[in-house]
């Protein structure tokens, strides 16, 4: 009985272990955005609960919320100073509008759970930034705080991938400001190519993008630093992404091909078999092509079976001639 009680209880803890890690997968499975860093600026000045503040600041990512399914990017203020806050979300312009809003109504609910008292905080997810301040941010570059996530495996043809890739970025920020206003999503571009080199061709899928409240020589700004920082960091890795208060980049490299491996040098010949009885044959050496390849091994094997065949001749009319012999 007591027996059976124990496996009735090692068969209770078991399931109940397989039921939590179901319900672990079903929870991260359900989050389809993935959150790249939060930052709740500890030099910025507080506020309390129940405060004012507080309560514009709910206004505005409530209205980020509801205005997150009509684009990529909108901006809120609420209240009078010194209880004015301002926010912003900003979307990848390559993402679905129900991607964007997903992402923006997940940011603006994080960002106030993570951050309770901040006058100013940032939230990054891959796919969207949200944040919100007490100070005026309209228009103007904000170099930090950034976030980069990249590969750890590295790109193709990576002598030189650090220059292509810095060429690429230089094409993508002049695209991005030339014509803001004939794209659907101001200062976005994206950009495919093939590129062919001797060492290998590869794919690069790039884009760039700033937030549309900028003018072009801001927006042109916002994306030079975003490059100098992603090459310092990054330039070898196959795929990266920087995301900063005013603008992205992103790229990935797909290998396509690669030249082929040199060829090994030919093994040494291995030495023949012969029966001990027989003296051994001389030996010969293979004629060498231009490549270092043997030669035509139909050649080869003809030369060899012709002496192998008048060695055996002469040996076997010497033994003839042993038996006459004898028998005479």
């Amino acid at each position: 009985m007591a027996t059976m009680i124990q496996s009735l209880s090692s068969l209770f803890c078991f399931l109940s272990l397989l039921s939590l890690l179901f319900s672990t997968n079903l929870t991260i499975s359900e989050s389809d955005h993935i959150h790249m860093s939060t930052f709740c600026n500890q030099f910025s000045d507080n506020f309390t609960q129940t405060s004012t503040y507080e309560t514009n600041r709910e206004t505005v990512l409530s209205s980020l919320r509801l205005r997150s399914s009509l684009g990529s990017y909108s901006n809120a203020t609420a209240g009078i100073s010194p209880d004015t806050v301002r926010g912003m979300f900003l979307c990848r312009g390559d993402i679905s509008e129900t991607s964007c809003s997903d992402c923006v109504q997940t940011a603006t609910l994080e960002i106030s759970r993570n951050c309770t008292y901040q006058k100013e905080a940032f939230i990054f997810y891959e796919e969207c930034m949200v944040r919100y301040s007490d100070s005026s941010f309209f228009s103007l570059v904000d170099e930090r705080p950034y976030i980069i996530r990249y590969s750890l495996s590295y790109a193709p043809n990576l002598d030189r991938f650090p220059q292509t890739l810095s060429d690429k970025m230089d094409e993508l920020i002049i695209n991005a400001t030339s014509s803001p206003s004939l794209s659907s999503t101001p200062y976005f571009v994206e950009d495919q190519e093939r590129v062919k080199q001797f060492e290998g061709s590869f794919d690069i899928d790039s884009m760039a993008q700033c937030s549309p409240d900028l003018d072009p020589r801001n927006c042109t700004t916002c994306l030079k630093l975003a490059v100098q920082e992603m090459l310092e960091c990054c330039n070898q890795s196959r795929w990266a992404q920087i995301f900063t208060p005013k603008c992205l980049l992103r790229y990935e490299a797909t290998a396509l091909s690669s030249p082929p491996p040199p060829y090994p040098s030919p093994p040494p010949p291995s030495p023949p078999l012969f029966s001990p009885l027989l003296p051994s044959p001389p030996l010969f050496k293979r004629p060498q092509t231009a490549s270092g390849f043997s030669g035509s091994s139909s050649i080869n094997v003809m030369k060899g079976n012709k002496l192998s065949g008048r060695f055996f001749i002469a040996v076997m009319t010497a033994y003839v001639l042993i038996l006459m012999g004898l028998g005479m």
